[in-house]
């Protein structure tokens, strides 16, 4: 599809396929590859079965997790065709009901997501996702109390790791970064038995914290931690590519990312690296980027509105534009790195009303960033 919009760009009329059958695309696959051959397995059984609410889901999570580990949302639009039978007016599952609820969420459709959660939990009140899910997307809207009953709530279902790990999410956003890493390192090395998956995302967590309140050294063990599961994730290697590019090691960012420049938040980041770095590929990078996001606007798609306020403001060098889609993007994404691009965007502009939700936020939550409240401060100065 970012290859149709892009020649929509250029001023060719778009290709319409003549079939349903027709193959646009084929994403990219390497030989002998597991992930490949298990895909291909989980798509054999839903197609035997039609009927099999749980060969769809099996299906639909792989389409999902793969979503999430390499950054590209085509994955999405299959999970949500393999779930599309299931309609939620007909009583669906609640495995069903959780899975199109993550997939609202990756779309930003905050609301929708909620009230598949919401159906999720009335079909099954001890579903330990919907509810998971319930507080991380309180946390991306910034509802810290909300957040809270819902860790609460999660409590008698989880167990102490995820208990802790979830208030202590709460607890480092909300000023208090220091006591809620302790609370999580000892929660992680009481627990057994966690997947890898779960571990990585409580390792970037980790990393995110101790980032957060200056400890730099305990930040990188982290994050190498996390990378060291050897599970494929695409917001750890973001995360630890903006670490590593704020230290100026943009080099490190390259090597991390080099063969990820399908995800467009990667990408990114492999763009202001080589910026950094005065490297011609840089350029090469920014032009595909720009493209990328001009395909996303004809298709009405608005996915990554934060990273392209970084485009528009650290490679276009354009603090208007940057100001207008940091300023949209914080309308339903208010995490703090989109309170911090919409901080830099307006300082650029000169513009502190602008940044004026993010500003309270950063004054009421107590949150913990040096950067932040130094642009804070930058911000206030302006007459």
């Amino acid at each position: 599809m970012a290859l149709l919009g892009a020649v929509a760009v250029a001023g060719a009329a778009p290709y319409l396929p003549l079939e349903d059958t027709a193959v646009l695309e084929t994403l990219p696959t390497r030989p002998g590859d597991p992930a490949a051959a298990d895909l291909r397995r989980l798509r054999i059984a839903a197609a035997a079965a039609p009927n099999d609410a749980q060969a769809a889901a099996q299906l639909a999570r792989r389409y999902f997790e793969l979503a999430m580990a390499e950054g590209d949302p085509r994955y999405v639009g299959y999970a949500e065709a393999v779930l599309r039978p299931w309609p939620e007016a007909g009583k669906a599952p609640a495995e069903i009901l959780v899975l199109r609820g993550k997939l609202r969420q990756y779309r930003h459709d905050f609301a929708a997501a909620m009230a598949s959660f919401d159906l999720a939990l009335q079909a099954d009140p001890a579903n330990f996702g919907a509810r998971a899910w319930r507080a991380a997307i309180l946390m991306v809207q910034a509802d810290y109390a909300g957040a809270r009953r819902e860790c609460a709530l999660l409590a008698p279902i989880a167990t102490e790791l995820q208990s802790v790990a979830c208030t202590t999410y709460i607890e480092a956003t909300t000023g208090s970064a220091r006591a809620a890493y302790a609370r999580l390192v000892a929660a992680l090395a009481r627990a057994s038995g966690v997947d890898a998956e779960y571990q990585l995302w409580i390792q970037a967590r980790l990393a995110e914290m101790a980032w957060r309140y200056g400890d730099l050294a305990a930040a990188e063990r982290h994050f190498r931690a996390g990378l060291a599961l050897g599970v494929n994730d695409n917001f750890l290697l973001a995360a630890y590519a903006d670490f590593l590019l704020e230290q100026g090691r943009a080099a490190q960012v390259l090597s991390l990312l080099k063969n990820w420049s399908r995800s467009d938040t990667l990408l990114l980041r492999l763009a202001l690296a080589a910026r950094q770095l005065g490297l011609a590929e840089g350029e090469k990078h920014a032009r595909v980027l720009g493209d990328r996001f001009a395909a996303a606007a004809l298709r009405g798609e608005k996915l990554h509105l934060q990273e392209e306020s970084r485009f528009l403001l650290d490679l276009k060098g354009d603090a208007r534009a940057a100001l207008a889609a940091a300023s949209e993007n914080y309308r339903s994404q208010r995490e703090p790195r989109d309170a911090e691009i919409l901080l830099r965007a307006a300082l650029a502009a000169r513009d502190p009303g602008a940044a004026a939700p993010a500003l309270e936020w950063l004054e009421s939550n107590g949150f913990e960033s040096a950067r932040l409240h130094r642009i804070a401060l930058q911000l206030k100065a302006i007459r």
